[in-house]
């Protein structure tokens, strides 16, 4: 079967629920992306719309997207698109897309976020002994690890071009 990937950049605009369907979890929510153009007089002007109801499957994105993302939120969305017909109420022939994603996240140009690993028990996902790469540590210039400051400030900082 030929799948079509895709990335969806908008908002979402449900409340996500979380199911258990068989032996697995999905997190389900909708997801509106809005386009806008500049007119020739410079001013932005709205354009249309998408809305695509995104699947997550899999225990680490179920978990991760559950703990970090609700209603509201800016998202970044990665997967692949499914279409789905069914009759409405009235009996009319709809179509709606859906994204079976592979990797959902915050976006970072319209929101702040603090990334959390979770410990790793079974070491699966181990991708290399580096201090860099563990929760906690910070790697200094000269190549010394030392612990990460636990009393920064979490606000927003103005970044330099």
């Amino acid at each position: 079967m030929f799948e079509t990937p895709i990335h969806v950049i908008g908002t979402i605009i449900t409340d996500p629920i979380r199911r258990r369907v068989g032996d697995q979890e999905v997190y389900k929510f909708r997801v509106a992306s809005n386009s806008r153009r500049r007119t020739p007089d410079g001013r932005w002007e709205p354009g249309n719309t998408l809305y695509v109801s995104v699947n997550c499957w899999g225990d680490k994105l179920v978990r991760g997207a559950g703990a970090s993302l609700g209603k509201g939120d800016p998202v970044i969305v990665v997967g692949y698109v499914y279409t789905s017909e069914y009759d409405d109420r009235e009996g009319n022939r709809r179509t709606s897309l859906e994204v079976r994603a592979t990797a959902v996240g915050p976006d970072l140009a319209r929101s702040i976020a603090k990334v959390e690993r979770p410990k790793n028990t079974d070491n699966t996902d181990a991708t290399s002994g580096d201090a860099a790469e563990r929760p906690g540590d910070a790697v200094e210039e000269d190549g010394e690890t030392a612990e990460a400051d636990d009393t920064r400030d979490d606000t927003a900082l103005p970044m330099s071009a």
